[in-house]
């Protein structure tokens, strides 16, 4: 018998839509299976030859088995069927063809996978349930072992001074506070306060068997550190910075200065950070001036920080650390349901906020006198008030771009309070690194101009002016999907903001095993590291 294989062709002519491929290109590929006895042709290497070369431009096929007697010239009709004599003959006959048609099958995909170098799935994609998308989140859980440090290096900053607390005791579930919501600046930095509470939470524990919960979450704590992917440090160093002399000169900022010292012992003494040299720890450093006593001791750790302004390469980057968004302090537009969003927004272009920055937030100053008189540009200096705050938010509900220039840092919480106001953000920072961005697309949601962009006079305004309402709508939409992934709370919910951080923190695994396992095994300093 002989197996006919017709490739059917992607093409844009309909007259060269289904074509036969043979090792010519001219003809149908015909392969041999002998007689009834044998299960291939004695040289398959040419029909291998002849998939390799057409295996690039293929989107599927259709396999026919046809009677030994089927004519090698594909244009010449076939002898009509003839009926068979018995019927338990066509039984065998039919049997032994289903069964060399499986074999034939499993071989033409072998070869394809083995030989191919392009993702075969696209070609394939009728046959094939393609595998989830890069966003989806991964099967295996994140499996968190947590210091149980002393509530004085967390909790206890965020009570009144004359509360009676016991600074030694560990905290659980039952005696974590509430992170109150008018907090001002020191909300946006609270990123390691959420942290904790997601693995307090007590649908996120788990006994030494490691399994989850089924509540859909990245992370799962685990009370065996021998099973631990990572290991948590929950010590607010970004609230020890804002509590205890955030002047950077006032006598108070030796508390903050103590409590790294006694963090940083611990580690030492602990056999998980010497098995790693602390590359698996993760250490929450929002603030830019957080740890700044010590930073450099824990500098091989995952950091989860907000940007890079402040820390050189050799202390934090994007290969292992984890960029976090800030915590929004306006509130969630959560109703913002309304058929007319471009018109109702009358406001082209919004900001609020302080004018005068240092360094990278020097371009403040600069946009504010290339912004000035124009009637639908809202440009207002203003300091963090809760009446500032309340201002803000009405502002950018009723604007349809949110400016985000860089601060002291190449990124400010006024980007996440732009996003979960649905307000499409425009960002004059030439330094920023974004949350999530190997799942998150921020593109399709915000606009970017440089600095030197931006700091022409009516640039920027006439590329805003110049946006589709369609555009601008699709932005609006966009703004909606993804604003969840911006939100902090309590419980924690699947792919909320502490959530997606968890997932980040995962995916820096492989280069944390890598970095363990080399250094468990070299002799010498890393000599990678000293490479021009």
């Amino acid at each position: 018998m002989w197996v006919h294989i017709q490739y059917t062709l992607s093409s844009s002519s309909p007259s060269s839509s289904h074509i036969g491929i043979s090792p010519s290109l001219d003809d149908p590929l015909f392969l041999p299976f002998g007689d009834q006895n044998s299960l291939l042709d004695p040289q398959p290497d040419s029909a291998i030859r002849s998939v390799e070369k057409c295996k690039y431009i293929f989107t599927h096929f259709i396999v026919i088995i046809l009677p030994c007697n089927y004519p090698t010239n594909p244009h010449t009709p076939p002898p009509p069927p003839q009926m068979p004599l018995l019927h338990s003959h066509t039984t065998t006959m039919y049997g032994k063809a289903s069964f060399s048609l499986i074999v034939l099958i499993s071989l033409v995909f072998l070869s394809l996978i083995l030989l191919s170098t392009t993702d075969l799935r696209s070609h394939l994609s009728p046959f094939l349930l393609l595998s989830p998308t890069p966003s989806a989140s991964p099967c295996r859980l994140l499996k968190v072992y947590m210091y149980d440090l002393p509530r004085r290096f967390n909790i206890a900053m965020m009570m009144p001074k004359e509360s009676e607390v016991d600074d030694e005791t560990p905290v659980t579930e039952k005696t974590l506070p509430m992170w109150a919501y008018r907090s001002g600046l020191r909300r946006q930095h609270s990123v390691e306060y959420w942290m904790l509470a997601s693995l307090l939470y007590k649908e996120g524990e788990v006994g030494e068997e490691g399994k989850g919960n089924g509540n859909g979450r990245e992370v799962v704590r685990v009370s065996d550190p021998g099973i631990a992917d990572v290991f948590f440090v929950p010590f607010f160093s970004s609230l020890s910075f804002n509590t205890h002399g955030h002047t950077m000169t006032d006598p108070e900022t030796e508390v903050d200065r103590q409590l790294q010292v006694e963090v940083v012992n611990l580690l030492r003494q602990s056999e998980h950070w010497q098995r790693s040299q602390g590359r698996d720890h993760v250490i929450p450093m929002q603030h830019p001036n957080a740890f700044r006593f010590l930073r450099d001791e824990v500098n091989a750790s995952i950091l989860i920080v907000v940007d890079f302004g402040r820390y050189p390469q050799s202390l934090s980057n994007l290969r292992k650390d984890v960029v976090a968004p800030y915590v929004h302090v306006v509130e969630s537009y959560t109703d913002d349901d309304t058929s007319t969003p471009f018109e109702s927004r009358r406001t082209l272009l919004f900001f609020r906020g302080r004018t005068v920055r240092k360094d990278e937030g020097k371009v403040r100053a600069t946009l504010g006198k290339v912004l000035a008189n124009y009637s639908d540009v809202r440009y207002e200096s203003s300091f963090a008030s809760d009446e500032g705050i309340r201002l803000s938010s009405e502002g950018m509900r009723s604007s349809k771009f949110c400016l985000h220039p860089a601060g002291d840092t190449p990124s400010s919480c006024r980007l996440f309070d732009a996003i979960v106001s649905h307000c499409v953000p425009v960002i004059v920072s030439d330094h920023i690194e974004l949350p999530y961005e190997d799942e998150i697309d921020y593109s399709q949601f915000s606009i970017f101009f440089s600095f030197m962009e931006a700091s022409k006079p009516g640039y920027m305004v006439e590329q805003l002016r110049q946006v589709p309402k369609d555009m601008w709508v699709k932005m609006w939409q966009r703004l909606k999907e993804v604003s969840h992934h911006f939100e902090f709370q309590y419980p924690p919910k699947k792919e909320d903001a502490v959530d997606m951080l968890w997932r980040q923190v995962g995916h820096k695994l492989p280069v944390v095993n890598l970095a363990v396992h080399r250094s468990r095994r070299l002799k010498i300093l890393d000599w990678w590291s000293q490479r021009r």
